[in-house]
């Protein structure tokens, strides 16, 4: 965890010792006092953080040990506290502008060091009091844990004829095994934990298994062991001779010798990384006899890697139907869904949406209503309650979570914290990666180390928890890379009980819940609607607030002392015009890193906020800016949706700024927007604005082209059309994606674009010359066309036009002829089009020409503008005409909508 600052398993050690170490820095060498005294409290607690990584990875603790590990990372967050407070009062600057020059000469006087010496007499208390609490109770740490039952065994033995929604993966599976391929084949089923995949693997050994010579199924642990796997392997294919103390290669020949000459069918159940794969492979021989392995995983990297080189069959599972979903359900509990009595159908149905589709979950649930046979409704309404709260102890749903923690058991301890902090997120919420990965890096979750890039570490997270099944893909864009993501309603119960258990999230939705638990909040997700919390309730530890409900309530901002994380949304708030939520507390707060406000018009902010010289992200959709917003020197994101907002004046100031979005050039100072090309680390840029002589293009164009390292750019304006003089010659040289909305036609210089992989447009006109010039995009696989009136030529896309393209959407009112020569837009995925039916004759073709050209297509969208139902038969009769002329028809997927 090294360079992680903050830690589920270990609180803010990493950086209470950071912190510490500054204290023994040159700054206070003169304090000799003072750093003897730090160094042994350091000492201790780097032996307390160690110990707290290794209980970490102990699946059961005793009590008493539990006790003693929550109380050290509770106490890491009380002494880092302390440590705050010091350096804010003795004037700590950020790192990149040091110590002011008086601290030390303020620290000799009596009144200071009288101050710092109870500070630090308090820190020694608790470091003493907590170890002597070890010593007391012999603490130590474990070398193993208890060992628990395997649910997957349960799930092994589950009766086939219960299950349903198998039988499509079943014979998919199998047709892929049954072919009259000799050589070894390898398959991967991939899924999420419960989704189904030891039973179908299981199902289709059990129907294959007599076509073979012998077989064997081997569940894999997450930590295997490999020699004792082996065993196992040689057990199941009969081999009688045991092998005691063998080298691992002795175990692997062995295997090899057996399987030689044998047509062998083997199950390798839930592997969870490829090192272990490159080891269980050497077992399996090459022997032309028509052999077959399955592997099960639930990480998609690992299913790549065993069936690489093997005809690449993956078989992904997908949630059930939700007419299978009904019949396992309803099955399982009534024998049918006609038998179950009608004051239990819709409270049913809404337990069902809880599964997601969910096989395990499905199964889980049922079996724990029909164990209790009771039909009373207030019944199955405190069991679909309880699906989304941490307090259900019932031993089914229990069971249900040991199953999905395999997956958040096997995390390393950096991405357990990452994914817990989904529970900050409402339930069914779509989250933004972006937005996600900011707060990851806000809170300290993310690694220092090597002087990487911080937001592409939070990336790389976002994907392995993506790989792990653990986060759900949303909408994902045209390079595979998931822009919005869910969580499982089953996973998010499981963040929360364990959010609860580590005191990492507090969620207050209910008040008789919650009376006398709210003990030391660390992170609160507000969800109090029209109450507010007792006065008792302590909020000065709270790091993160979260209110996505629009509460009024909220706590007032003078009781958060420690606030690191600010997000509220109020724009669904019904607030009298004359009474503001008052917010301008906010620029007290001095550890604050992350402002997200929606409903800004419902708030009154705070007009300064130099003080919050560690934010990194201002996320608001007012138009009130700070006038010293330029003095924050750690500022990443400055987001302000709405207009009119001017570049502030400084801006040029804010080096570090990497966001910028929706500023208004109009009316703005030649100096702000000078300033604008000082921001050479922007990478994202969305100016929201009008144009008039007011503006002075030369230099804006001069301050975009000094934008080195910008990725994407969004011009936007509402009002007026985008003046040819705008121009990004030369370009800024890493620039990705553009958008540009509302210009007269497509400008000459954006064939210098060669890195550019996403273009939106919006345009008056368009020709073929103009299309030629797109077409030469070299890097281009995103384009959409908005056209703001018809067009009357024929627009052609010619053989070997954009060589690259996968995702083509047109935009407009009436759709010209558009005709694709053979070879364009040979990798083109996805195409998207209107078409205007209206007083459209059977015997006219305004259908696009050439669809059977584009050879990589898969699915195809369509917009039918009509007035009648005969219109829209036709349109829709002639573009499936023109969908069976292409070769690949059978596959495309074809979405029609009228309107």
């Amino acid at each position: 965890m090294t360079g992680i600052m903050v830690s589920a398993s270990t609180g803010v050690m990493n950086s209470l010792l950071g912190k510490l170490a500054t204290l023994m820095g040159e700054e206070f060498a003169k304090l000799k006092n003072l750093r003897k005294e730090v160094k042994h409290i350091s000492d201790e607690l780097s032996s307390m953080k160690d110990a707290l990584e290794s209980l970490a990875d102990v699946d059961m603790l005793d009590k008493q040990t539990a006790s003693w590990r929550d109380a050290v990372r509770e106490m890491s967050y009380d002494i880092e506290d302390i440590i705050d407070d010091f350096m804010c009062k003795i004037g700590e600057k950020s790192k990149k502008t040091g110590f002011i020059h008086d601290t030390i000469q303020r620290l000799k006087t009596s009144r200071a060091r009288h101050q710092i010496a109870g500070q630090i007499g308090d820190i020694k208390k608790l470091v003493r009091e907590t170890s002597e609490r070890r010593e007391r109770y012999k603490i130590d740490v474990p070398k193993s844990g208890n060992v628990v039952v395997d649910q997957r065994v349960v799930a092994l033995y589950e009766e086939s004829s219960k299950l349903v929604g198998m039988d499509g993966p079943t014979n998919r599976l199998v047709n892929w095994l049954k072919d009259e391929e000799k050589k070894l084949k390898i398959v991967s089923v991939i899924g999420f934990g419960g989704s189904g995949k030891t039973t179908l693997a299981n199902q289709v050994y059990h129907k294959l298994e007599g076509e073979f010579q012998c077989g064997a199924f081997l569940a894999v642990s997450q930590k295997p062991n490999m020699p004792k796997l082996l065993h196992s392997l040689l057990a199941q294919l009969g081999c009688g001779q045991y092998y005691h103390d063998c080298e691992l290669n002795v175990l692997l020949d062995q295997v090899r010798e057996n399987l030689k000459n044998k047509r062998y069918l083997v199950i390798i159940d839930d592997l969870w990384d490829v090192s272990a794969w490159n080891i269980i492979k050497c077992a399996f021989p090459e022997n032309n006899l028509g052999s077959r392995l399955i592997v099960t995983t639930r990480i998609k990297t690992v299913a790549g890697a065993c069936c690489f080189g093997y005809h690449e069959h993956i078989l992904e599972m997908k949630p059930l139907s939700e007419e299978d979903s009904r019949k396992l359900f309803f099955g399982r509990i009534f024998c049918s869904e006609e038998a179950c009595p009608g004051q239990l159908r819709d409270v049913s149905v809404e337990i069902l949406k809880k599964c997601g589709g969910l096989p395990l979950a499905i199964i889980c649930i049922s079996s724990l209503l029909a164990s209790e046979r009771s039909y009373q409704k207030e019944r199955w309404k405190h069991v679909l309650n309880s699906l989304g709260s941490v307090s259900g102890t019932n031993l089914t749903l229990e069971a249900m979570r040991q199953i999905l923690n395999l997956s958040y058991k096997n995390l390393p301890h950096h991405l357990k914290t990452c994914f817990l902090y989904l529970g900050m997120f409402l339930e069914d919420s779509e989250i933004y990666r972006h937005e996600l990965v900011s707060l990851w890096v806000s809170e300290g979750f993310v690694s220092k180390a090597h002087g990487q890039n911080q937001k592409q570490i939070a990336i790389s997270y976002f994907n392995e928890l993506v790989n792990m099944s653990l986060i759900q893909p949303a909408q994902v864009d045209m390079h595979g890379s998931v822009l919005t993501c869910k969580v499982h309603d089953m996973l998010l119960d499981l963040i929360l009980y364990k959010s609860a258990e580590e005191n990492f999230i507090t969620v207050v939705d209910n008040l008789e819940a919650i009376t006398g638990q709210l003990q030391k909040p660390r992170r609160m997700l507000f969800n109090l609607d029209g109450a507010t919390l007792p006065r008792d309730v302590n909020m000065s530890q709270v790091r993160s607030f979260a209110n996505w409900r629009g509460s009024t309530n909220i706590p007032s901002l003078a009781e958060f002392k420690y606030l690191r994380v600010f997000i509220a949304d109020f724009s669904s708030s019904s607030v009298d015009d004359n009474r503001k939520i008052d917010l301008t507390g906010l620029c007290k707060l001095y550890q604050l890193r992350h402002i997200q406000i929606e409903g800004c018009d419902n708030c009154q902010l705070p007009t300064q906020i130099r003080g919050l010289q560690k934010l990194e992200t201002f996320d608001i959709d007012g138009s009130c800016i700070p006038m010293d917003i330029f003095h924050l020197p750690c500022l990443l994101s400055l987001h302000i949706f709405h207009l009119p907002c001017l570049l502030p004046e400084g801006i040029g100031k804010m080096k570090y700024l990497q966001r910028l979005r929706w500023f208004d050039t109009l009316h703005t100072s030649i100096d702000s927007i000078k300033g604008l090309g000082e921001l050479t680390n922007l990478r994202l840029l969305y100016l929201r604005t009008g144009f008039s002589e007011d503006v002075d293009m030369d230099v804006l164009n001069s301050s975009l082209a000094k934008l080195c390292n910008l990725e994407s750019l969004n011009v936007f304006s509402p009002d007026s059309w985008i003046p040819e003089a705008l121009t990004l010659s030369p370009p800024p040289p890493n620039l990705m994606g553009l958008s540009m909305m509302r210009i007269s036609r497509v400008p000459n210089w954006i064939e210098e674009l060669h890195n550019l992989q996403s273009l939106h447009i919006t345009v008056d006109k368009l020709n073929n010359d103009d299309v030629g010039i797109l077409a030469g995009l070299p890097a281009l696989m995103d384009l959409e066309l908005t056209f703001s009136r018809a067009l009357e030529e024929t627009i052609v896309i010619y053989g070997t036009a954009f060589a690259i393209l996968k995702r083509f959407v047109v935009y407009w009112t009436i759709m010209p002829q558009l005709t694709f020569e053979a070879g364009a837009m040979p990798k083109l995925q996805s195409l998207s089009l209107p078409l205007n039916a209206r007083g459209w004759k059977k015997d006219e073709s305004a259908t696009p020409t050439g669809i059977e050209h584009l050879l990589a297509l898969e699915r195809i969208s369509v917009g039918i503008g009509s007035d009648t139902e005969s219109e829209q038969r036709s349109a829709e009769s002639a573009i499936r005409s023109a969908i069976n002329m292409h070769p690949g028809h059978a596959h495309i997927k074809i979405d029609i909508q009228c309107y």
